[in-house]
């Protein structure tokens, strides 16, 4: 997995703001759709925390947590969300969160980096609440079936979907959505 250094984390935090404000939208809605109230919800790859502020801005009774690998990242995020998240610096395979403990993990543009799919699902499966969504964004080149099969060997195999995201006035164009459903 790549982590940033601090120059390379203030270039992405430019760029995020100025490129994926419809791609955060649409995440936002999504999330806000599938979650109840006071929900908790972790962000897998939160690198600067866009989406979460977006998310604070629109669903102030969630319980808000983000993880990135990169220190910087997550100094970057702290300063935007001043205490309306928490966050932890810490690996997709290796999260620091005990079973249980989220109504719901979402991850963007971060899949593509995960070196090792089966084990990265698997640590998304063990901190999500039984009854819960996991729900990944990513390019839609990136190669969907090691994803799709980590999915359904988490998750129950009829609750595993990858279907096209489409952000409106969006630069960038399409994304993949998959999304998973704990029993």
């Amino acid at each position: 997995m790549t982590t940033f250094g601090e120059k390379q984390s203030r270039g992405y935090d430019r760029r995020a703001t100025r490129l994926l404000g419809g791609l955060y939208r649409l995440i936002a809605a999504d999330v806000d759709a599938a979650t109840a109230q006071g929900a908790w919800v972790l962000d897998v790859g939160t690198g600067p925390g866009k989406l979460l502020a977006r998310l604070c801005s629109r669903r102030p009774d969630l319980r808000l947590h983000g993880v990135d690998l990169s220190p910087h990242m997550i100094e970057i995020a702290e300063r935007t969300l001043a205490g309306r998240a928490e966050f932890s610096v810490g690996d997709v395979g290796a999260l620091p969160y005990p079973d249980d403990s989220f109504d719901l993990v979402v991850s963007s543009l971060s899949l593509h980096e995960w070196p090792e799919m089966h084990r990265s699902i698997a640590e998304l499966a063990r901190v999500l609440r039984p009854g819960g969504t996991v729900a990944i964004y990513d390019f839609r080149f990136v190669p969907a079936a090691p994803a799709l099969s980590a999915l359904r060997d988490s998750f129950p195999a009829a609750t595993v979907r990858r279907e096209t995201a489409r952000p409106r006035r969006h630069p960038i164009g399409l994304y993949a959505r998959f999304t998973a459903h704990a029993a």
